[in-house]
């Protein structure tokens, strides 16, 4: 137990004073434990979520507290878990009382019991989340720290307050926990914890695919995701949830060819996307964006290692694994699909001299999400030798001003045909039929071309010509 420590300060919210009130009308003592401590000594920010553990009826303490504010809040009650939830302002508080917890081995919801503070720090997942402050009159702020947090908060380093092998098996989402706190925090797993994690990583398959992804995304939401991979890597998790990952490691060799190696390379791109933007989805198509590269490579004497048609393989691959994983399969999985599949394209562009119709096609395609997709091909860039680095980044910025100069001109970002399907069935009197799509296709391709502007005008007179090419008659 370290020597007595007082954080009157951290409770200055007025939710603090309205608690103690609360327990005291309920003669019982009550702490706010976990994140909040933890982050309010780490100076992470304000906290916007508290927990609060009562000796006693959590659910109880949450309803006394909600009788006390003034607009009297709604308390949502958990009776199976003993917990509660109010919101006072924009700060969302869970009660909970003391418990003892024991696991069956098949699943990580405990059968709990009333317990004492220390049961409640016992069970919780590492030494820096069982801080509690006190919440009660005779003691308030006073910091319980039975297993050296305040020492592992300065250190830096990642333990579980009991035996990790006990810690981990009964709740395996603590592995992901842990690792995700080493990611966000850069923190590192004492060794003991760590090397539990990989005694027991089989164990992560007992979890939800939903629980495993909410702390995956706040691995990839990190300032330095790869430290979260390579740790996930290393512990052997990592090919129970992406397998996909996995299979680009190594680096294979034929007649002194080698190829880099696309694991280590996936986690850099991760890395420099993380630097330029917050999109998580852009992060994940910076994760997923290489992982047609296992199933499509092949070595030829004539042209060494080849990854042919790897960007289309891997798109048809993000809607298996997001099936899988039980992520959304709504616009931001056809997002992630669409950066993968189109992530050379740029690359190809900015290699050869950038036409106009080559870059007309690439804005066409890519939309809306241009700017992601640039954004994507310049995290690829990862050489080390410093002159192809300039060159690539140079390359890539008259590609960029390309795009300004071709957009400005032919706007085909969103592009909408000219001439719309209704006029064609007008002018030459047609029901719809497949020489329609035809027309249209043709003025697209002239535009995208060069050919004719983006003009109404001229794309009417290619409407006409190419309408009696295909014998029809204008009325």
């Amino acid at each position: 137990m370290s020597q007595h420590k007082n954080f009157k300060e951290a409770l200055t919210h007025p939710i603090f004073n309205v608690i103690q009130k609360a327990t005291a009308i309920l003669n019982i003592d009550s702490y706010v434990i976990g994140g909040f401590v933890r982050d309010f000594i780490l100076k992470r920010g304000d906290a916007k979520d508290i927990d609060v553990v009562a000796v006693g009826s959590g659910i109880e303490l949450a309803q006394k507290v909600a009788s006390l504010l003034p607009n009297k809040p709604k308390v949502q009650v958990f009776k199976t878990y003993g917990t509660a939830m109010l919101r006072a302002d924009d700060i969302e508080i869970e009660f909970v009382g003391a418990r003892k917890e024991s696991y069956s081995k098949d699943s990580r919801n405990p059968i709990v019991e009333n317990g004492t503070l220390e049961d409640d720090q016992n069970r919780r997942d590492f030494t820096i989340n069982a801080l509690a402050l006190s919440i009660s009159e005779h003691n308030f702020g006073d910091l319980l720290d039975p297993f050296n947090g305040m020492l592992h908060l300065n250190e830096q380093l990642l333990k579980t307050p009991l035996n990790p092998d006990i810690t981990y098996s009964d709740d395996p989402l603590r592995m992901m926990r842990a690792i995700r706190f080493a990611t966000q925090l850069n923190f590192r797993i004492e060794l003991d914890s760590l090397q539990a994690i990989s005694r027991n990583h089989e164990r992560i398959n007992i979890i939800t695919k939903e629980r495993i992804i909410d702390e995956l995304n706040k691995i990839m939401n990190s300032p330095k995701p790869s430290i979260g991979f390579l740790l996930l890597e290393e512990t052997g998790l990592l090919p129970h949830i992406l397998p996909e990952l996995i299979a680009l490691k190594g680096v294979d060799e034929v007649e002194g060819q080698l190829h880099k190696d696309n694991f280590y390379h996936t986690l850099e791109v991760l890395d420099n996307i993380a630097k330029t933007t917050d999109n998580l989805w852009l992060r994940w198509a910076a994760l997923l964006h290489d992982i047609g590269k296992a199933p499509t490579k092949k070595f030829s004497k004539k042209v060494g290692w080849t990854f042919h048609g790897h960007e289309f393989v891997g798109s048809k691959m993000v809607c298996k694994l997001f099936k899988r994983l039980k992520m959304p399969l709504n616009d931001k999985m056809k997002f992630v699909q669409k950066m993968v599949l189109m992530s050379s394209r740029p690359i190809v562009i900015a290699d050869n001299n950038t036409t106009d119709s080559a870059v007309r096609r690439l804005v066409f395609d890519a939309g809306e999400n241009i700017e992601d997709l640039m954004t994507l091909c310049e995290a690829d860039i990862t050489t080390k030798n410093t002159k192809k680095f300039k060159r690539y980044h140079n390359n890539f910025k008259i590609v960029r001003d390309k795009i300004v100069e071709v957009e400005e001109r032919d706007q085909v970002r969103n592009f909408q045909p000219p001439v719309t399907g209704e006029e064609i069935m007008e002018t030459f009197n047609l029901k719809p039929c497949r020489e329609i799509g035809q027309i249209k296709e043709a003025i697209k391709e002239a535009i995208l071309e060069g050919e004719i502007s983006n003009d109404y005008e001229e794309a009417k007179a290619l409407m006409l010509k190419k309408g009696i090419a295909l014998g029809l008659t204008p009325i």
